[in-house]
């Protein structure tokens, strides 16, 4: 069902499709995503998918998934089903409409043979270096190829050879014969067809030896599915008259192509080229690297598809190309998250703090929440004792001006606990300081004091006897340049700090049984993604974003 009209968001596209609706051009509203197979999708997909799917939901209309599967050099299984579970995960549902251009080959082609007949298309011999040489320039003409006024028969007979599989890669291909003189590059008689005879396809195998171009392939199957509104992104508007062409010459249903800008993101390549090229020469473990900004990497760092969701709303739908901060796309997982995930206290550079006037082999049990932000989500008890460890950030022996954590004489807060004061350190024979001794009030369990003294800081903590050891990867932006395309190669602009690795992190014992996806808050920290690298001997967490909002900040000055 539609949603309702005074929720539903309103932009150029929505508008248009409202007012087809209304002048019944279309009486529904069914739109597709059509992804290559040919890798992993980022988070420039989302916007596609959030506006195709999004579109056609709020309509009550239907959105199908159709694989662009033209290209069996580039296309793997692999690809197709890291896609569909991409879109899942996101939250929508194809339902049973999952198709491929390959499902619509035979009819492609008896298209192509139409066109033929209607002296619209031709077979051209002329090699890959003339048909670019003759396409001519945007301030120039093209030239018309010598074979261009083949005469039907012959054009019937040498496509059906093509298909035959007589003639070698590259010999020849299949034109549209439209206008070498038109002022649309796009338009100057463009390919159709090429021959490939290896690898095989996918899903047809050995059956093909042609294949058709994404221009020819892209509105006819719109075209068979019924498609009322093809949504691009902008790079299509100038193969618009193209897609229009084909239609109306092949005098069949006609969908309506709307494009609109793609999303860019600031300190991100979101080329599949170079996505590819980062995996293949190692610069990242695999398309699913939380450095990475495909949808697995994003899932496998710890966000939601929720915050994905937000981003892409706030965004918005425009006409113009521009370049989206990262920091709001952090700034929306850090505001979902801090709704939904529970904290936990972690200690990731641990410094030993021993309470001298604690009881020996005393332990007990201290009660703290589990989200100040959902009541709901109630309390947990964490085990307290003599030895703990506290991050060694918070403890400074000489400390700076405006430093109100624990150093000799302080007082501080330790989280849900007591009022600890520093009283002497221990140090190693480098002169490093390995422990902090301290003194505890008893009178102020669970933070607070009876004679109303205050303390200007409060530290998290973990009970040494308790604690469960753990790696923590902490990551960075993949790129140190907010503009990583700049200049000869990307790759000079990577961040040699994206990634740092913490291996003899304590975390509190609730999160033992943590499992793969699952997301927290570590105190004072950031959020953290339990890794699918976690064993049931070795917990792994991510840093998915930090608590520091440079995003929210930004918009209040």
């Amino acid at each position: 069902m539609p949603i309702d009209e005074t929720t539903k968001p309103s932009d150029f596209i929505r508008e248009a499709v409202s007012e087809d609706l209304k002048s019944g051009r279309y009486t529904t509203v069914h739109t597709r995503f059509p992804p290559e197979p040919n890798g992993y999708l980022h988070i420039g997909h989302s916007k596609a998918i959030c506006i195709d799917f999004g579109v056609a939901q709020e309509f009550g209309g239907k959105c199908n998934l159709r694989f662009d599967d033209t290209n069996p050099v580039k296309e793997e299984v692999e690809y197709v089903e890291a896609i569909k579970e991409d879109i899942r995960w996101l939250g929508f549902d194809w339902e049973e409409r999952e198709f491929y251009a390959s499902d619509y080959f035979d009819q492609l082609y008896e298209y192509a043979v139409k066109l033929i007949k209607k002296g619209k298309a031709y077979v051209d011999d002329q090699t890959a270096d003339e048909l670019s040489r003759n396409r001519g320039t945007l301030t120039e003409p093209g030239a018309e190829s010598p074979y261009r006024n083949r005469s039907v028969e012959e054009n019937i007979d040498l496509f059906a050879r093509m298909k035959a599989g007589e003639f070698p890669d590259g010999s020849r291909v299949l034109r549209a014969k439209i206008d070498m003189a038109s002022g649309n590059l796009n338009m100057r008689d463009p390919v159709m067809y090429r021959i490939l005879h290896e690898p095989p396809h996918h899903r047809t195998g050995d059956k093909w030896n042609i294949y058709p171009m994404y221009d020819f392939a892209h509105g006819q199957s719109d075209s068979i599915e019924g498609i009322t509104h093809s949504l691009c992104s902008l790079e299509y508007e100038a193969h618009r008259p193209l897609y229009d062409w084909f239609l109306k010459e092949l005098e069949i249903f006609a969908p309506r192509q709307i494009e609109f800008a793609r999303l860019n993101i600031n300190y991100t390549v979101m080329s599949k080229r170079k996505l590819l090229r980062l995996v293949k020469e190692g610069h990242v473990k695999g398309w699913d690297d939380p450095r990475m900004p495909t949808l697995c990497g994003l899932r496998r760092r710890g966000y939601t598809p929720e915050s994905v969701r937000e981003f892409v709303s706030r965004v918005g739908v425009a006409k113009n190309d521009s370049v989206i901060d990262v920091a709001l796309l952090e700034h929306c997982l850090r505001e979902d998250l801090n709704k939904r995930a529970l904290r936990r206290m972690g200690v990731l550079r641990p410094l030993k703090l021993v309470i001298d006037n604690y009881p020996d082999g005393q332990s007990e049990e201290l009660e703290t929440f589990n989200n100040p932000e959902d009541p709901a989500a109630g309390t947990r008890k964490v085990p307290f004792s003599k030895v703990l460890y506290i991050e060694q950030e918070d403890f400074q022996e000489v400390p700076q001006p405006k430093y109100f954590r624990l150093y000799p004489g302080n007082e501080v807060r330790l989280r849900s606990a007591y009022f600890v004061k520093c009283a002497s350190v221990v140090k190693d024979e480098q002169g490093n300081i390995i422990e902090v001794h301290c003194t505890y009030d008893p009178a102020t369990r669970g933070g607070d004091s009876p004679d109303g003294r205050k303390v200007k800081s409060t530290i998290h903590w973990v009970s040494a006897a308790h604690a469960v050891r753990a790696e923590v990867r902490l990551y960075d932006r993949l790129f140190n340049h907010p503009e990583p395309d700049e200049g000869d190669d990307f790759l000079a602009h990577i961040n040699p700090d994206s990634l740092t690795v913490l291996d003899g992190c304590y975390v509190e014992p609730s999160l033992a049984q943590a499992a793969a996806g699952d997301r927290f808050q570590f105190e004072r920290q950031g959020y953290f993604s339990t890794d699918p690298d976690t064993t049931p001997g070795k917990l792994v967490f991510n840093l998915a974003v930090a608590l520091k909002d440079t995003w929210a900040k930004s918009q209040k000055v």
